[in-house]
């Protein structure tokens, strides 16, 4: 199972805000929920996040076996 853990903890970190994302990447509130949920996203999103937030994907997600 892949995780989204991390990018809440890096957004904490540099004090960026869901609505700060969604405007800096584009991303809807449905894909926010579906990062909270560690639910399947397009790896476009995940190109934006790491864009947006200046970092590589192993900073904001993570796999977890079930």
């Amino acid at each position: 199972m892949i995780v989204f853990d991390k990018l809440w903890k890096i957004m904490e970190e540099r004090d960026i805000s869901t609505y700060m994302l969604r405007e800096r990447c584009g991303i809807d509130s449905k894909t926010i929920r579906r990062l909270r949920a560690n639910e399947n996203i397009e790896t476009k999103t995940l190109d934006r996040l790491c864009h947006a937030l200046h970092c590589d994907i192993g900073d904001i997600a993570e796999y977890k076996p079930e």
